[in-house]
């Protein structure tokens, strides 16, 4: 659903860096759909660090997002009281396109192609389930969770702008891990957490793991 390339394993040298990046540059530069590339900060000592921007640059790429690594061995009570919301499976295609929707609103992303990538009833199927929030017959929140080697992996977390910071969020993320203990016995829950997402999962009791650098091809001219 994405094409991702990911930093295998620590490095110790730029050359390490520029071989992963070229690496992955050659096998993913051309897809129409577009490439990102994840790796983690930890596993690069200072001198990589500071190598990384040209490197990256010399390939069209730059650093766009920070994801922090979470974990929860299982979620803190609730803080606050959380609004009513209805939430389903999404099962069908109406609900799987809500999947769709609401991420590509919330982070920017074009319509189509974040409905290419998600509309996909295999995605949401087996060790993956997607979670939709309704407020008066609205969809304006959503979440997935995935039984990952035993733990519960949380993503596809986006609410409508004008429904944020209300709750709505939480309250299918919980509803959701609810149903991951229910039905597969897991606690322990991990997730990659946006800047703005970030204070919420604490408040939720996850803690911080590792930081990633995620870095896209940047637009023309810059």
């Amino acid at each position: 659903m994405m094409n991702a390339a990911f930093l295998p394993k620590p490095v110790e040298t730029p050359e390490e860096l520029e071989r992963s990046v070229a690496t992955a540059a050659r096998h993913l530069a051309f897809n129409k759909a577009g490439w990102l590339y994840i790796a983690c900060d930890e596993w690069l000592p200072p001198n990589v660090k500071e190598a990384a921007p040209a490197i990256f640059a010399a390939h069209g790429m730059g650093r766009a997002m920070n994801a922090q690594g979470m974990v929860a061995e299982q979620l803190a009570p609730l803080t606050r009281p959380l609004p009513p919301v209805e939430v389903h499976r999404a099962t069908e295609a109406e609900a799987i396109r809500h999947m769709a929707d609401i991420n590509a609103y919330a982070y920017g992303s074009p319509l189509e192609d974040a409905r290419e990538a998600v509309v996909q009833p295999a995605i949401f199927a087996n060790e993956c389930r997607g979670y939709v929030g309704y407020v008066e017959g609205r969809a304006v929140s959503v979440t997935s969770v995935t039984n990952v080697d035993g733990v519960a992996y949380v993503g596809f977390v986006a609410t409508l702008a004008e429904y944020r910071r209300r709750g709505y969020a939480e309250a299918v993320m919980r509803y959701g891990l609810e149903m991951a203990k229910k039905d597969w016995g897991i606690d322990r829950t991990v997730l990659h957490a946006t800047d703005a997402g970030h204070p919420v999962y604490l408040r939720m009791g996850y803690r911080d793991t590792t930081n990633f650098g995620m870095y896209l091809p940047l637009p023309p001219g810059k």
